[in-house]
């Protein structure tokens, strides 16, 4: 009885990953939640993991809906993974090389072998651009150098915080910043001309400093010195404001349309210019937050899965 219940779990997965109906490219929330939903659907689900997504950084949220003591990012990884594999969902590790559409079905080409599928949804996210200095990840993984604001702002309550930025999108960041306390320092090592407003910082209580990064000294729980020009100060926390780039280029050679920041640009039901491609999280333009991320998953999930009925006669015709 045991031999024959292996056996049929083996099929069932081999067949999952040689002919899946659906392919998630992502591990991260957005994928993860897809594929919890889709094996809910009783959906083949294939789940390419291509690496540590963006959560996994996450050292501690505590604006994670349901975990008011706060939960680590990987702990967030790993229950949403068990529970995506739980209803069936095979997850395998490898990158995506290339993607096309055959105009039934899409061709995945991952590690010298094609995969196909009738759906696929992206949740490739963003990379962060983080300062070109020694240290930073590390710092970024304690939760000294952070990424967020609307993450974990509330953190810096009262603290004194450094935000580095090279644009307009550092002054804004900046701003924010100002909910949570009034010691906040914007150090831009952009030109200064990428600053369009500079007064209205002073106007908010912001200190300014233009000058290029020399380097970044942590000890303890503390940026003990942020270094520029020849100068250095301490600080509590320090946000980056360096942007991110969206993982879209597989969007991109199917001729996807994308946003002007790189992004791709869906419907209501999280649909992609493309039939039958959908993309969750970070990738479509929004908020980047894990919650957006999950909720933009069974969206997803729901519209592939009632398209695909669609396309087989499975729905009541209107009228």
């Amino acid at each position: 009885m045991r031999r024959r219940a292996i056996r049929s779990v083996a099929r069932r997965l081999a067949h999952a990953v040689n002919d899946p109906e659906v392919l998630i490219i992502g591990a991260g929330p957005a994928g993860l939640t897809a594929a919890t939903y889709l094996g809910r659907f009783r959906r083949r689900t294939l789940v390419a993991d291509g690496g540590a997504p963006r959560a996994s950084w996450i050292p501690l949220s505590h604006n994670m809906p349901g975990f008011p003591a706060g939960v680590t990012g990987a702990g967030i990884l790993k229950r949403m993974r068990e529970q995506a594999e739980e209803y069936g969902a095979v997850i395998t590790p490898g990158l995506i090389d290339r993607l096309t559409h055959d105009g039934e079905r899409f061709i995945a080409e991952r590690d010298g072998r094609s995969v196909r599928a009738r759906a696929v949804l992206l949740a490739t996210g963003v990379v962060d651009h983080h300062p070109d200095l020694p240290g930073v990840e590390a710092a970024v993984r304690r939760a000294l150098v952070r990424i967020c604001p609307i993450c974990d702002g509330y953190e810096a309550v009262g603290k004194a915080v450094a935000i580095i930025g090279q644009s307009d999108k550092g002054a804004r960041e900046a701003a924010f910043m100002r909910t949570y306390s009034d010691r906040v320092t914007l150090i831009h090592i952009g030109p200064p001309h990428a600053l369009s407003r500079p007064d209205e910082l002073e106007r908010l209580g912001v200190e300014l400093i233009l000058a290029p990064l020399d380097s970044i000294d942590i000890e303890n729980d503390r940026v003990t010195a942020l270094s520029y020009g020849g100068q250095s100060r301490a600080f509590d926390l320090v946000y980056s404001a360096l942007g991110a780039s969206p993982n879209a280029d597989l969007a991109r050679g199917l001729g996807a349309r994308l946003a002007a920041d790189g992004r791709l640009e869906v419907d209501l039901h999280q649909a992609a210019s493309v039939p039958g491609l959908y993309a969750a999280g970070d990738v479509v333009r929004g908020l980047n937050q894990i919650a957006v991320a999950t909720a933009e998953a069974a969206v997803a999930a729901t519209d592939i899965h009632n398209r695909l009925r669609r396309l087989d006669g499975q729905t009541v015709s209107d009228g």
